[in-house]
């Protein structure tokens, strides 16, 4: 959330925001809001200093130093009561509708960010490695996982629905041990080790920019009003909600695994076969919570990238960074960074991290502050990025590592979590 102050000060940029985020606000109803709320205050404070006075000046008539009060100032004390009850129930209405509307203003992105529509509008910045070349017809993962008995996507659908899947044998640890590479990497690095919930309640995904837009996105249980998580960065991030920090313990450093869940609604049609989009995952995120500085939040942001940059180079998997454009980044986002890993079955690279700054766009709809030296209250500044994700991970591996006679090599940082160099039949 912006700071309506910011708004007002700065009203073509936030317009230019949205628009360029593809996002609608109804600019002209929220600052009528706005104004009305500020008047609104101002009445109910004005007649909250009278009711005081009065208060104060009939009690000092009561120790009889005052011929101040009696009946007049009792009428008045009533009148006061009841125009502030009707204050008071326009100033919450008033407050509320100004709230969600406040909720529908994205981020405003870094003047480093390409302004674009969608993805053709992302600007590639780096590569590492090259795309792999095959003596021999290359197999997608699909097709390998079959023939390999690593992935069950027939019975994970008769149980599960569409885009379940089971993981088998090798898959199996294959995943474990990914996630846990990933996991002591970030560790030893210095990350807190959490091991996130995966049922939220509604404030933590209004207060991480998840609500209002990406509604269609969560599960809901609807019989305990809760929500299933997407992602660790979720409840994560609003892990200090409602707190304040002190400045010398930030920046705080979380790496946490979760079992993440996802609609993908809109998605249809879209990658339908296969391990890449699916409902159902395990995830290994990276959380920071910093000080109200951009510079700082900036090289922590390329930090993040750093970490799981080099989680794929220890896989030595060829991967490419976009800085992703207005039109394809999220609203609470100041800039983002993919990270896409070569899939020699898209012919392509396909997204496996994603990477964000968010300011103190998050925290200040979840109220997350810290006291300087000089006993400031600030707001803090949210950052994540995604260090592993599988199944989606297993994509790049099985393909990129796939062999002549069938069968696929495992990483060589992997091979102690299984035990053995090779999947064959």
């Amino acid at each position: 959330m912006l700071d309506i102050k910011f708004i007002r000060d700065n009203l073509e940029l936030c317009k230019n925001a949205a628009k360029n985020k593809n996002r609608v606000v109804e600019w002209e109803k929220l600052l009528q809001l706005d104004d009305r709320r500020r008047e609104l205050i101002r009445q109910v404070e004005t007649l909250r200093a009278e009711r005081n006075e009065i208060s104060s000046q009939s009690a000092v008539s009561a120790k009889g130093r005052s011929a101040f009060g009696g009946r007049s100032s009792q009428l008045r004390g009533k009148e006061i009561k009841g125009e502030l009850k009707k204050l008071e129930e326009e100033l919450r209405t008033v407050e509320q509708e100004f709230t969600q509307l406040m909720y529908t203003v994205p981020n405003v992105p870094d003047k480093s960010v390409p302004v674009g529509k969608d993805s053709t509008g992302n600007v590639e910045i780096k590569k590492w490695g090259e795309p792999t070349k095959f003596s021999f017809k290359p197999k997608d993962h699909i097709q390998l996982a079959k023939e390999l008995d690593l992935i069950d996507f027939e019975r994970g659908v008769k149980v599960g629905g569409y885009r379940a899947y089971f993981l088998k044998n090798e898959a199996a640890l294959l995943e474990m041990a990914i996630l846990m590479y990933a996991y002591q990497k970030l560790v030893k690095k210095g990350y807190i080790p959490l091991i996130a919930p995966s049922i939220l309640n509604e404030f933590t995904l209004f207060g991480i920019g998840q609500f209002p837009w990406g509604r269609e996105e969560v599960y809901h249980l609807e019989k305990d009003d809760k929500y299933l998580a997407g992602t660790a960065e979720q409840p994560v991030t609003a892990y200090f909600a409602n707190e304040i920090l002190n400045e010398k313990d930030l920046p705080k450093k979380f790496v946490a695994f979760s079992p993440c869940f996802r609609r993908e609604a809109g998605s249809y049609g879209k990658d339908t076969k296969g391990a890449y989009r699916v409902h159902q995952f395990n995830k290994i995120e990276q959380v920071i919570i910093s000080t109200n500085d951009m510079s700082k939040s900036f090289e922590l942001h390329e930090e993040l990238l750093r970490n799981s940059e080099e989680i794929l180079q220890d896989l030595k998997l060829p991967y490419r960074v976009l800085l992703m454009c207005t039109g394809d980044m999220g609203e609470p986002q100041v800039k983002k960074y993919d990270v896409e890993t070569w899939m020699p079955s898209r012919v392509a690279y396909g997204e496996t991290m994603s990477n964000s700054v968010m300011g103190d766009f998050q925290t200040r709809r979840l109220k997350i502050r810290y006291r300087t030296k000089d006993g400031q209250t600030l707001f803090c500044h949210s950052l994540n990025n995604t260090a592993i994700a599988s199944p989606r991970i297993l994509i790049p591996i099985l393909e990129n590592y796939q062999n002549s006679d069938g069968s696929v090599t495992i990483p060589e940082v992997l091979r102690l979590y299984l035990g053995k160099d090779k999947i064959s039949r």
